[in-house]
């Protein structure tokens, strides 16, 4: 451990808060909610309490009823850690909480190793935040390398803990720390973004399996960790149906669905991104593949490109494909954003259909988590219809087993693979 960076650290707080909340903030609680916002709190006994303290619930005969890391910065006033009977907080108990995450995901490494042909180790997030029960903290491991991810002030004091855990369930010889934007005003005890808290610092990026695939990680300054995770399952799968066809990749980003499309054997791949230097990691991440076969065979095409100007000025040539994956980022950042995010999924669905021959397939994804499942699957196949167009949904998926969902909240993702075909009468329509 780098005890230069981490000396500066908080030390672990011996103080615990006594916290009243309201009626229904405990029911929440008991319901297994990880978040308490400073408007249920009834009650604290310290006025001058610490991110990171350790608050303890009482109901309203005094009895313990759940504990969580204090967060006085935030509304999000008290992050629920245990509900139930008295435990206590101390690095035993985060290295068992890790340790039961890292259980959880042992599918990964039986799927990784099972297939033997893998040079990597495989990249899979450890820790999921509130879903693993320790909240506002993310966890993501690429081959032998981990990065810790901060969403809040209160894990500076556990940070160490968190470390030692993290090292004893994995095979990681460097951890990364990682902080969210929110924290760049906050006190991070001289710690920044991209900093090497265990080991040496990568030369380049961290290279990781996916299936059988290689891709890179910048684990130090890319979006997220420096990888999407969450859309393993997907990629998997749309590999495996890309055979012998023609595949638009749009939002293609660093070029997961690209490179498992073309070594699925697709005839062809043209991947849209907006951002060329992301097209140059995809780029590299299909050189970090060459030896396959497949992939050397595959006509493969880049465009820097808004997805929405790039769709539409392709269907205007008449361009068509047997195969469009549709995966945007985040379009409703709030509430008042739903309205938005369902007319811009409306408006790439009508464009993918313009695209895609008869008898095609559409993958279209969400990660607007303000927008849900029921809401989005209804405005794609009621776009679709509207175009001219029928879906045969073929599957419809959401988080995998590394990105698990506990509460409403933490569900984000979902995509739908669906069979196109047109409407009785109406073949060749155009909107």
């Amino acid at each position: 451990m780098n005890a230069d960076l981490l000396d500066a650290l908080p030390p672990t707080p011996d103080r615990r808060l006594a916290i009243r909340v309201t009626p229904d903030a405990l029911r929440r609680i008991r319901g297994r909610h990880p978040w308490v916002y400073d408007r249920s709190i009834d009650s604290v006994n310290h006025d001058d309490g610490a991110p990171g303290d350790v608050g303890i619930v009482f109901d309203k005969n005094r009895k313990f009823a759940a504990l969580g890391l204090w967060d006085p910065n935030s509304p999000i006033r008290l992050r629920m850690l245990h509900v139930g009977d008295p435990v206590t907080i101390d690095a035993a108990w985060f290295a068992e909480r890790i340790a039961a995450s890292a259980a959880r995901r042992r599918v990964i490494f039986d799927r990784h190793v099972g297939s033997g042909r893998a040079v990597h180790g495989p990249g899979y997030r450890l820790v999921n935040g509130e879903n693993d029960g320790l909240p506002a903290l993310i966890v993501d491991c690429y081959d032998d390398v981990a990065v810790i991810k901060l969403y809040s002030e209160i894990w500076f004091p556990h940070l160490r803990s968190v470390v030692d855990g993290v090292l004893a369930v994995t095979d990681s010889t460097t951890v990364v720390l990682r902080l969210a934007r929110n924290l760049a005003e906050r006190e991070t005890y001289g710690l920044d973004d991209g900093d090497v808290i265990v080991g040496e610092v990568p030369e380049g990026p961290v290279l990781f399996s996916e299936g059988d695939l290689t891709f890179e990680a910048d684990v130090q300054h890319g979006q997220k960790t420096g990888h999407f995770l969450d859309q393993r399952a997907n990629r998997l799968a749309v590999g495996k149906l890309a055979g012998g066809k023609r595949v638009l990749d749009v939002f293609a980003s660093t070029g997961g669905f690209t490179v498992h499309a073309a070594a699925g054997g697709a005839v062809s791949v043209h991947a849209v991104d907006q951002s060329e230097p992301t097209l140059a990691v995809a780029r590299r991440n299909l050189d970090h593949n060459a030896n396959v076969p497949a992939i050397a065979d595959c006509d493969i095409t880049f465009e820097a490109e808004d997805a929405f100007d790039a769709m539409g000025r392709l269907s205007r040539s008449d361009r068509k494909f047997d195969l469009v994956v549709v995966d945007p980022p985040a379009f409703a950042r709030k509430a008042a954003d739903v309205g938005k995010a369902r007319a811009a999924y409306a408006k790439l669905t009508k464009l993918a259909m313009g695209l895609i021959d008869d008898g095609g397939i559409l993958v279209q994804a969400s990660c607007s988590s303000r927008v849900t499942t029921t809401d989005f699957f209804d405005t794609v196949t009621e776009a679709a219809e509207e175009h001219g167009a029928v879906l045969t949904e073929m599957r419809r998926t959401g988080h995998d087993v590394d990105h698990p969902v506990t509460f409403d909240e933490g569900e984000y993702l979902k995509a739908g693979f669906w069979r196109v075909e047109p409407v009785a009468g109406r073949r060749g329509r155009r909107n």
